[in-house]
């Protein structure tokens, strides 16, 4: 019996040019928390660009580390990057394998990718992914709506609400963010 892996819960803010990546710090497997600090974001192109994910952290990393170099090819050229690693995510037999979802986001643009071939960018700038992501997602936007809160109290907060409704969030909270 293969233990299944839950515990991820990311969510992206943007404001103007501000965009804030926040993530939980928890794994779960099956019924028990194995980790309360997992690391779920990191920094790329030099620090502009950021980046999340939800699903397996084996397949993640190597689609950060395929997405770096999708970077590096297209000269940090954000939406052209997402588009050549969603292709070769779909259509390498290797890597349409893969079980995760990423976020990515520099100054100006946000997108959701998937191994289904979807290149999503949200039309609020908010877009929340994991297993509290839709919570997350949906606290984030009524705070965008009515309140003038900076993109980063507005992720704390919208974890802080899916960690009290999603048994596998947390809120040990780690923050990327691009002013």
């Amino acid at each position: 019996m293969t233990a299944e892996m839950h515990g991820t819960t990311v969510i992206a803010v943007r404001r103007d040019n501000h965009v804030v990546l926040a993530a939980d710090g928890q794994v779960t497997m099956n019924n028990t928390v194995v980790k309360q600090t997992a690391k779920k974001l990191r920094r790329m192109s030099g620090g502009k660009v950021i980046a999340g994910f939800a699903g397996s952290t084996a397949d993640a990393l190597t689609l950060f580390e395929r997405f770096e170099g999708k970077l590096k090819e297209y000269s940090n050229n954000l939406s052209r990057a997402v588009v050549e690693l969603t292709k070769d995510w779909r259509t390498d037999r290797m890597l349409r394998r893969l079980e995760a979802l990423l976020v990515v986001a520099d100054h100006e643009r946000t997108f959701l990718l998937s191994g289904t071939g979807d290149v999503l960018e949200p039309d609020q700038g908010i877009i929340g992914i994991g297993s509290g992501g839709a919570y997350a997602q949906s606290a984030a936007l009524a705070l965008i709506e009515h309140t003038t809160l900076d993109p980063k109290s507005i992720a704390q907060a919208a974890l802080k609400i899916a960690a009290s409704i999603c048994i596998y969030t947390n809120q040990q909270i780690q923050f990327e963010e691009l002013e």
